[in-house]
């Protein structure tokens, strides 16, 4: 019984131990990254590939959750308001909505999945093939060649994902509105404009951003440590993608909070 008491005891605190490592080289990769982006060499045209890969690349699916969105919000907020007298309500609700929330959180899942899990392989399959090792020895650091890029790329290309995915929402809201429970596109854009205020749309595009780099330091970070060949490229995949959404989920929340304390 003290044995098997003694032993629980032991792995409670080597798992503490290996989680205060891995957090401890999570921030290390993340200040070097920022470190090594105001110095020189810095890749510009690396960056400018990641950019139309990873932001221009992921425009169709983000039109289609934006779309999805607003037409599946406005359709329940409708009925559901409609029952109280509040249908006119209805383009204020679903606009406020998206612009906090919903808009980039479902956005940032969709590119966790998308580009996580990309970023994640690619680096990996780099990673076991000794390819990473071979930038070292070419005296260049990976950080500035694999990382740098693409986390300034998504930082930079997730917010704007974000906005064109609110904007898309809106417009499937307005839709649903002019067709489900008439009211005129004119009305719906005053009540959207008159409701969503400038810190509003603040919120949004700094939890896009704040999001862009969770999912980019974890999935280089992860895809730098791959290994056991092919079979650890599909687990640091999946472990990318499960791990950067549940982030992006907590992380969510903190930040709302943060932001209505403040406005």
């Amino acid at each position: 019984m003290i044995n098997a008491v003694i032993n629980r005891f032991i792995k409670t605190g080597e798992r503490a131990r290996q989680f205060f490592i891995f957090v401890g080289e999570i921030t290390s990769l993340f200040v070097e990254t920022i470190k090594c982006s105001f110095s020189r060499p810095f890749y510009f045209s690396r960056l400018m590939e990641q950019i139309n890969h990873i932001g221009y690349g992921s425009t169709s699916i983000t039109v289609v959750i934006g779309l999805t969105m607003g037409l599946v919000m406005t359709l329940n907020f409708g009925y559901g308001l409609a029952k109280f007298g509040g249908t006119l309500y209805v383009p204020a609700v679903v606009s406020l909505s998206l612009a906090r929330e919903m808009a980039p959180l479902f956005t940032s899942l969709l590119v966790a999945g998308r580009v996580g899990s990309g970023i994640a392989a690619e680096i990996g399959a780099m990673n076991v093939t000794q390819q990473v090792d071979a930038i070292r020895a070419l005296g260049t650091s990976p950080v500035r060649v694999l990382v740098i890029p693409r986390f300034w790329a998504l930082v930079i290309s997730l917010p704007l994902l974000s906005a064109l995915s609110f904007a898309v929402g809106i417009l499937g809201g307005m839709l649903v509105c002019r067709m489900e429970f008439d009211i005129v596109p004119g009305f719906y854009l005053y009540k959207v404009f008159s409701t969503v205020k400038f810190h509003d749309y603040m919120s949004g595009l700094v939890k896009s951003s704040i999001f862009a780099g969770i999912i980019t330091i974890f999935a280089c970070y992860k895809g730098l440590n791959t290994k056991d060949g092919t079979k650890g490229v599909g687990v640091t995949t999946t472990w990318v993608v499960v791990t950067a959404s549940i982030l992006i989920l907590i992380t969510d929340f903190f930040i709302s909070k943060i932001f209505l304390v403040i406005w």
